[in-house]
């Protein structure tokens, strides 16, 4: 097994919320190119809430409900792009 330090940070969370790494050398792997695949999806979802809390929050007329909605949809898509963003740098060396 490769040093912690090694571990590549995957984009989900195990069943108890703590983090899930991949130990291989080989980044065309299944499991590393299924991670990639669900950090693109991550990334787009992040793009698309994006643009729909900017008309949310530029309607005068939004409901409280539906800006807690959107705050915590953008907690969670922060979570996961943290979590990419963490990852990547960690392999950019």
């Amino acid at each position: 097994m490769m040093p912690q330090n090694e571990l590549r940070l995957l984009p989900w969370s195990g069943p108890d919320g703590k983090p899930c790494y991949l130990s291989t050398d080989d980044s065309g792997g299944y499991m590393a190119r299924l991670a990639d695949n669900i950090e693109a999806v991550q990334l787009g979802m992040a793009t698309q809430l994006l643009e729909q809390v900017s008309a949310v929050v530029g309607d005068q007329d939004a409901r409280p409900e539906d800006l807690r909605r959107m705050l915590a949809e953008l907690t969670g898509a922060l979570r996961d792009v943290l979590r990419v963003a963490n990852s990547r740098s960690s392999r950019l060396s």
